[in-house]
């Protein structure tokens, strides 16, 4: 931009000394006092002047006119009439003024009439210059390659003519080649695809003021004409050759429009509504990406089912997934309307159908009802899966909804329909993607939960293992350092699975912490946790749990068992490996004192060398191919193998060898406690 300004500044200044240059040399080459040195060179300077001025006056119009962009065309017509165009009248009045001056001052007035000529002069060679233009840009709308090279021609064989001042060039003798510049103009012209754009309203707006154009360009005709020939110092107008083509080009471009316009006038309506339809069709398909909502959708449908109908009145209703009905959109109808039109349709069976009726005064029933509408159109919005809608529009007219204007009103409920239900699909997927993260975060929680390691200790090893079947699962352990030489260790699987099975593993964590805090005994640690849980595990849920308190001391652990999987144990003096075939019920299954009853104490002495197995029924119930069970026994023959091995190599073992067996698919959450007494013992102070 300021390149262009930059030059449109040059140009202005360069045109205007040009022409007050040419306007000195013409008013004063034959008075006293002017330079005798360039008397006889005053007819060359005046055509030098004269083309400086056209020349610069032109160029200042191509860069001002470059600047105009968007297709904005009512905006371009009228710069030009007001700033160009309306300069054909002010011209009108001053050769007006002066002729009534003259008849009241008689006698010759040289320099008065020279200088009225002079500034007629300059304001047809502006209107000239931005018509080009202004045309040029009309022409060059929507441009192809070939247009803008044919234009560039046109536009340097005008400028070419602007030497014919100096080498005299009577046009009429060259008729073939101006019947062939005649053509080019009139092929030139024909490109008026701007017209298409216009509105109806905005066609009658460009018909004014393209007819207030030719009637400037009249103007300034019938003007020049009233010049005389002596007058006129620079030589006849309108035989020189750049003055006449450019006017010739401007006047048949300025014609061809306002017949184009004029023919365009009595389909420009029709068109008007197809180009709305689909810039409608385009904005219900582009909802989902603009982020619409359903609401917006149906607004939009029924708006444009309106338009495209030119429907007086109409009513959408929404149906939801119960069956009720509701309305959403009305226009020019009332509610009992509604409801008589509803049961009438109900009378005839046809309210839940594609229905058309093109005279209601046919129907009794309508009829009955005095309605001012005698079209009526039912189109519901259906898919294969459930109707969505009901679009209900009405018509003054009989004969109101012909086939075409149905087709496009089922366009717009069949993209209605399709955009509706992607947008159910996104907010769903949205949805999912939302579940998931919260589903990331409880993982995430629940295996902060989870201890990563155990106190390290030489009198025996622990080695451990944890997958959840889901993204959180139910299965739980932890351990605390209740003395010096007592530690507690809590395994246990809550019924169920997913959030609601995290949280109760949360909540049996907080009660082995807190309660084991009094350094109780296993069976008074699950009578007082399932009497915790009563307050907080639904009826249905209930948990199973195997607390071991291993005393160092003692060399020896007590545990209980509430219904939770048998302990596996390999002891070293035996080289026996059996289950602890404890009783034991499960916790929140019996919710008050008798719960007690069902639960008890074991204490068993530990050896050097002896490997216990703690464990949920995520690994013994694994399950093959073949939906075999991996089993205690498998579970029991793997210890046998492997006992003395280190603590995590046994859980290797064990784990490598269920998932050979399950082929790593998970049902349930699986949790292994590998915990193996070792020979060192460490000094206590006892």
């Amino acid at each position: 931009m300021p390149y262009s300004i930059h030059y449109k500044r040059l140009y202005t200044v360069a045109a205007t000394v040009s022409w007050v240059l040419l306007l000195i040399n013409s008013l004063f080459v034959n008075s006293s006092s002017y330079p005798s040195a360039l008397a006889p060179y005053a007819p060359l300077l005046g055509k030098f002047f004269k083309v400086c001025f056209i020349a610069f006056t032109f160029l200042t119009q191509r860069v001002s006119v470059e600047t105009y962009r968007g297709t904005d065309f009512i905006g371009y017509l009228w710069k030009l009439f007001i700033r160009a165009g309306s300069t054909a009248y002010v011209c009108a009045l001053l050769y007006f003024g002066y002729l009534r001056y003259e008849n009241n001052s008689p006698g010759s007035h040289p320099i008065l009439l020279g200088s009225i000529y002079y500034l007629n002069y300059a304001f047809l060679i502006y209107f000239l210059g931005k018509a080009f233009y202004i045309w040029r840009n009309m022409i060059l709308f929507q441009k192809t390659r070939a247009l803008q090279y044919e234009w560039k021609w046109f536009e340097i064989v005008i400028y070419a003519t602007l030497l014919s001042n100096f080498f005299p060039l009577y046009l009429p003798n060259f008729v073939p080649l101006l019947g062939l510049f005649l053509l080019y103009t009139l092929f030139l012209c024909i490109h008026l695809r701007w017209v298409a754009y216009l509105t109806s309203t905005k066609k009658w707006r460009s018909i004014f003021l393209l007819i207030g154009i030719i009637l400037s360009l009249i103007t300034f005709y019938n003007i020049f004409t009233n010049f005389s020939p002596h007058q006129q110092s620079t030589g006849n107008l309108f035989e020189d050759p750049f003055v006449m083509l450019t006017c010739t080009f401007v006047g048949m471009y300025t014609l061809a429009s306002l017949l184009v316009a004029v023919f365009n006038l009595p389909t420009s309506s029709v068109f008007e509504q197809k180009r709305e339809d689909l810039l409608n069709f385009q904005r219900l398909s582009q909802s989902i990406q603009q982020g619409e909502d359903e609401p917006h959708v149906y607004k939009l449908m029924f708006e444009s089912a309106i338009k495209a109908s030119s429907a007086d009145a109409g009513w959408l209703e929404t149906q939801d997934d119960s069956g009720g009905v509701s309305i959403i959109e009305a226009e020019n109808i009332d509610l009992e309307e509604v409801e008589q039109i509803r049961q009438a349709l109900d009378k005839y069976h046809v309210s839940a159908v594609e229905y058309v009726n093109n005279n209601l005064d046919h129907n009794a029933g309508f009829k009955a009802l005095n309605l001012p509408w005698r079209s009526l159109s039912v189109t519901p919005l259906r898919s294969q899966q459930r109707t969505y809608a009901t679009l209900y529009l009405l018509k003054d007219v009989e004969q109101g909804f012909d086939r075409e204007i149905l087709n496009v009103i089922r366009t717009f409920t069949s993209q209605t329909i399709l955009t509706i239900e992607n947008l159910r699909l996104v907010a769903e997927s949205l949805q999912n993607e939302r579940v998931k993260e919260e589903l990331k975060i409880a993982s995430s929680v629940q295996e902060s939960l989870i201890p990563k390691t155990f106190p390290s200790d030489s009198w025996f090893e622990i080695s451990c293992f944890s997958q959840a079947a889901k993204e959180v699962g139910g299965d739980f352990y932890d351990f605390l350092q209740v003395s010096e030489s007592r530690i507690a260790i809590i395994i246990g699987d809550v019924s169920g699975k997913g959030i609601t099975a995290a949280f109760h593993m949360a909540q049996m964590k907080g009660i082995f912490h807190g309660l084991m805090q009094d350094d109780l005994q296993p069976v008074e640690f699950m009578q007082k946790a399932n009497n915790a849980l009563t307050h907080c595990l639904e009826r249905t849920s209930f948990i199973t749990a195997a607390l071991y308190i291993i005393d160092y001391k003692l060399k020896g652990f007590f545990f209980a068992r509430a219904g939770h999987c048998h302990t596996l144990y390999y002891n070293s003096m035996t080289e026996e490996t059996f289950y602890f075939n404890t009783e034991g019920l499960g916790l929140g299954i019996i919710r008050d004192k008798s719960y007690g009853k069902r639960i008890h104490n074991m204490h068993y002495d530990y050896n050097p060398g002896d490997v216990m197995v703690i464990y949920t029924d995520g690994i013994v119930e694994a399950r093959s191919s073949n939906q075999d069970e991996y089993g205690e026994d498998r579970l029991r023959e793997m210890l046998s193998n492997t006992y003395h091995l280190e603590a995590d190599d046994i859980k290797a073992a064990i784990i490598n060898d269920l998932n050979n067996f399950s082929g790593e698919h998970i049902h349930d959450d699986q949790t292994l406690i590998v915990i193996k007494f070792r020979n060192d013992q460490p000094n206590l102070i006892l």
